[in-house]
């Protein structure tokens, strides 16, 4: 019998989504791809124990925003790319614009805020999910998405109106 029976077949289907979720946590595509592959030599490790009775995605989720986490407190002497990028022709009313700005905001947000904002608003989780998949109550991802909103309101204060801070509104700003 084949120690890897089964996880090939969850790479396949759940690799998509989760390294689009490795991306909005590292705001870089390569990095994203690096940080998936870290992830997954370390779930193929533990399979045979997640395939008898885990939770493969659950486990394959928490365990990219931990190695995230690990990686950002590693990398705080390395080299940073330059946040600002070259000037482009662009219609003001273009959202193009919003989304490269969320997306420098949402790298200036400490790696458990941006867990949150991702689990939250992206992934669609509840409260009490993102709380399991992050290892902490639901109060400390309702705190955490205040402050977050609140910071991302601060950056972009051009699209503050899309972000709410209530459990009946979503940001819109932040779309699959």
């Amino acid at each position: 019998m084949d120690r890897y029976q089964g996880f090939r077949e969850f790479v396949g289907a759940r690799q998509q989504s989760l390294v689009r979720s490795a991306y909005l946590l590292t705001g870089d595509a390569h990095l994203a791809e690096d940080l998936l592959q870290d992830v997954l030599v370390k779930v193929a490790r533990h399979w045979p124990k997640l395939a008898r009775g885990g939770n493969p995605e659950a486990y394959t989720r928490k365990a990219l925003i931990n190695e995230h986490i690990s990686w950002r407190r590693r990398r705080r002497s390395a080299e940073y790319p330059s946040g600002d990028a070259p000037e482009l022709a662009h219609d003001p009313g273009d959202t193009t614009e919003q989304r490269i700005d969320l997306r420098r905001a949402l790298a200036r947000l400490s790696p458990r805020q941006r867990a949150v904002i991702v689990l939250r608003y992206y992934e669609d989780r509840s409260v009490d999910e993102t709380a399991d998949l992050l290892g902490c109550s639901p109060g400390t991802v309702k705190s955490q998405a205040h402050h977050a909103l609140a910071r991302l309101r601060e950056l972009l204060p051009g699209i503050a109106h899309l972000l709410h801070d209530t459990e009946t509104h979503k940001p819109e700003g932040i779309r699959r």
